[in-house]
């Protein structure tokens, strides 16, 4: 899994051919398109076909018919806000990485135990960031996590010199 996904949300189709692009520009080779806008599918379709070289990946997913709606269109990765035991399920038995919200022990362990080897950490500001993270990653060593929420430039730098991320 990369080390920084982008984001993106794609509110109508051409802004795939804008986006890419500029995050290609600036060597970043992934980005998760949100399920929170129509033509979501739509988009990874397109992104796969014209920027094959990305690893594209659907987030805001938040049940099973959307799981499979962005694995048709070729997503290669899964992101919820919170853990979706549906889609947590649905994508083990795919093999595919699923990136389930998680803020606490529990959740961690239920999403340990559907496969999951890294987990979102949402909202990260407001659940304790990177103090909160580590006391997790000591706890579950067997999964990295990935923060999202209240990162910015003020404290993204001090996010990626953490190797558990």
């Amino acid at each position: 899994m990369d080390k920084f996904i982008p984001v993106v949300v794609i509110k109508e189709l051409a802004e795939v051919d804008k986006i890419l692009p500029a995050l290609k520009a600036n060597d970043i080779n992934c980005a998760e398109i949100t399920f929170r806008t129509s033509c979501a599918a739509e988009a990874i379709k397109l992104a796969n076909e014209k920027y094959p070289e990305m690893n594209i990946g659907a987030g805001t997913v938040i049940n099973a018919k959307q799981c499979k709606d962005a694995l048709k269109a070729g997503a290669k990765f899964i992101v919820s806000p919170g853990l979706s035991v549906e889609v947590a399920a649905y994508c083990n038995e795919k093999n595919i990485p699923y990136l389930g919200g998680c803020v606490t022990p529990t959740e961690v362990m239920t999403a340990i135990s559907y496969g999951c080897k890294t987990i979102k950490f949402f909202p990260c500001s407001n659940y304790g960031g990177l103090s909160t993270m580590k006391a997790l990653a000591a706890a579950f060593p067997q999964v990295n996590f990935l923060p999202t929420g209240g990162i910015s430039d003020v404290n993204l730098a001090e996010y990626l010199s953490w190797e558990k991320i």
